[in-house]
């Protein structure tokens, strides 16, 4: 996975490949990113269409996976000579794939995942396009009993209740913000997504999960919902707390724990977007009231002391200096001449 907490977003696409090299291309594509695989498709003169897009956080691997008709297949042969001790999670988000592990036969419609070892054989079939979402991840970061999660591999998980409804539009959420995430909070977000995984797990295995990864599944749940709620001015702890079924005095509790307030994070978080806003080329003539109140500040001069305070300038000084950087780096680095 590298040594890097987070890496480069990682993209493959067949756009810009032959028909006749796809499939070949295809089949190194899935290899590097996750471990050696064999590739299947069922026509060979037919078209096949593929994109990945990834990134690491740590020893955690995060991939969004657009994929045309075909079966990867992790053979025995493969096991053995290119053994890995990683778990995988697929999720799939559009068609449906047939997951196939320790003689287990698991259906995965949208919404649906499920658990599978790289280091015993395993078939994942597509018979039309699809997508899905990747994770694979060392087994000693799952902190599980590995005969224990051997009994569940290609059983499929619905994502319609319980934890499990909590993992798909999180994956959804993160893959969204790989090109965002900090060095330092890539590594805790992966912590936290492994805590997610493993308490979802043990609850479907009846094991008694860690109480520290409980709350770490918990805090990760309340810091999506935050995500999801920016743009509403009235969001605060008590709503948050209202929304999870617990008490302030917790949720403070929470927050606490991890060096920080609940509302420091909401204004870090709304200041993040907003600053990205005013960076954005395509949202120069937007006017910077406007971005505000899309993040939840209906007070414009409230917001631009906070903005100030926390970037050292006005959010109209900033989507200045913002453009003139653009325009220095344009001149610069002219396009050559025709």
């Amino acid at each position: 996975m590298g040594s890097q907490a987070v890496s480069m977003p990682y993209l493959a696409d067949t756009e810009n490949v032959s028909s006749g090299e796809r499939r070949d291309y295809w089949r190194h594509v899935v290899s590097h990113a996750f471990v050696p695989l064999e590739a299947s498709f069922p026509r060979e003169d037919a078209g096949f269409d593929g994109r990945l897009r990834g990134a690491t956080l740590g020893a955690l691997g995060v991939y969004d996976v657009d994929t045309g008709a075909h079966a990867a297949h992790r053979t025995a042969k493969l096991t053995t000579a290119a053994p890995a001790e990683c778990y995988k999670l697929g999720l799939v988000v559009s068609g449906r794939g047939l997951l196939g592990q320790d003689g287990r036969q698991a259906v995965l419609n949208p919404g649906e995942f499920a658990v599978y070892d790289t280091d015993r054989p395993y078939t994942l079939t597509f018979e039309d396009p699809s997508r899905l979402l990747v994770l694979i991840f060392p087994r000693t970061m799952l902190g599980l009993p590995q005969d224990r999660i051997a009994q569940i591999t290609a059983t499929p998980i619905s994502g319609d209740s319980g934890l499990g409804a909590l993992v798909g539009p999180f994956l959804l959420q993160i893959g969204a913000l790989l090109e965002e995430v900090e060095t330092h909070g890539g590594a805790r977000l992966a912590g936290n997504v492994i805590d997610l995984v493993a308490t979802t797990l043990a609850g479907r295995l009846d094991l008694t999960a860690d109480p520290g990864s409980i709350r770490n599944a918990l805090f990760l749940r309340i810091t999506s919902y935050i995500e999801a709620h920016l743009g509403d001015p009235g969001l605060g702890p008590a709503e948050i707390a209202g929304a999870h079924h617990i008490s302030t005095r917790y949720l403070h509790k929470l927050f606490r724990a991890e060096g920080t307030t609940v509302l420091a994070w909401i204004r870090e978080r709304r200041l993040d977007r907003c600053g990205r806003d005013l960076r954005d080329p395509l949202q120069l003539l937007r006017p910077v009231s406007a971005i505000a109140v899309r993040w939840g500040y209906t007070d414009a001069s409230h917001f631009s002391r906070i903005f100030k305070a926390a970037f050292g300038l006005s959010p109209r000084e900033y989507r200045h200096g913002q453009a003139l950087c653009a325009r220095g780096q344009d001149e610069a680095s002219p396009l050559p001449r025709p």
